[in-house]
């Protein structure tokens, strides 16, 4: 489930483009505006975004059941997902539309005045939905980049906010430069052209987060550090041979899944390897909270490499088993 720092994120880009929103298409009546229109209609579809991301931050939060016995953390990578479909579908496609429409018939933007402030206004209220949404993506930043924490967050919500208020802002920039330069050169075509630009750079911000939404979706595991230091507590452990597997799964930004097969000493009772499953578990729960779920294996490094050799057999040799 997010934190609730993520959800003031959400709350705070809600607010503002909802306000924005509905100056903007205000404006985009009063001048004819085809970049206006397509602005207000960007963040339209950026308040219905942040409303589906509050509403997958709750049902993701819900505790397991029979039927999701992992819970349903998972959820808001879904409803992340699709997000990145409506920018794409309903504010690339109506922004690209409009300014093809504009292109082809272009019509005079009257009142531009009105365009200016309200964009003007607009990109202060952005300005601070971005710096908010910053300000979190930042605290979990490090000495990262920017592309690179992006790739390795679990928590969809944040880059999602910052994505969307980082094209809303430059978006508007094109309407302004687009509205002025069809004023000044007397070609009212111009404003139909921002429109379009205005659908690409919604388009490529959809993408990008479908992109990095699908990952999630699928299943990533657990950072390398993260991984690496399990091994490391394991390996700490005296009657463990070996570690054969270590596999983790996040099924949700702070719920991760891991499985681990060990092959333990054959000098230990059962007792022992018990003690020692427990200890193991106590340890690195303790260490990585967002680890919920451990699931460990007690099985030979021989036994384990003549599973996964079988297993590979059939996927191979059975037409019906399908391989990932």
């Amino acid at each position: 489930m997010a934190s609730s720092s993520t959800k003031h994120v959400v709350y705070a880009a809600l607010g503002g483009n909802m306000l924005i929103a509905i100056t903007k298409f205000g404006a985009s009546f009063m001048t004819g505006s085809s970049a206006m229109l397509s602005e207000a209609v960007h963040s339209l579809v950026d308040t219905g975004n942040q409303a589906l991301l509050l509403y997958g931050i709750k049902r993701s939060g819900r505790p397991a059941d029979e039927k999701h016995p992992f819970g349903y953390g998972m959820e808001l990578y879904f409803w992340t997902f699709v997000v990145a479909i409506l920018i794409f579908g309903l504010g690339a496609g109506v922004s690209i539309f409009e300014g093809i429409k504009k292109v082809q018939h272009p019509e005079v933007v009257t009142d531009t005045f009105v365009n200016y402030i309200v964009l003007g206004v607009a990109l202060v209220f952005e300005a601070v939905a971005w710096f908010i949404a910053y300000r979190e993506f930042a605290g979990s930043q490090g000495k990262r980049g920017i592309i690179q924490t992006v790739r390795d967050s679990k928590d969809p919500t944040v880059f999602t906010v910052l994505f969307e208020d980082s094209a809303a802002m430059l978006g508007l920039l094109v309407a302004f430069a687009g509205i002025w330069l069809a004023e000044y050169l007397d070609m009212p075509v111009l404003d139909g052209v921002a429109s379009i630009v205005i659908g690409v750079i919604l388009a490529m911000t959809a993408s990008l987060l479908a992109y990095e939404s699908k990952g999630l979706l699928v299943g990533e595991g657990a950072d390398r550090e993260v991984v690496s230091a399990i091994r490391d507590i394991v390996n700490q452990e005296s009657g463990i041979i070996s570690i054969n597997e270590t596999l983790t799964m996040h099924m949700g930004p702070e719920d991760v899944l891991l499985n681990l097969s060990i092959d333990f000493s054959d000098n230990l009772s059962s007792p022992e390897v018990e003690a020692t499953i427990s200890q193991l578990e106590s340890k690195i729960k303790s260490e990585y909270p967002q680890i919920q779920r451990i699931f460990i294996e007690a099985q030979s490094i021989a036994g384990h490499y003549q599973d996964l050799s079988t297993s590979n057999s059939d996927s191979k040799g059975n037409p019906d088993t399908e391989t990932e």
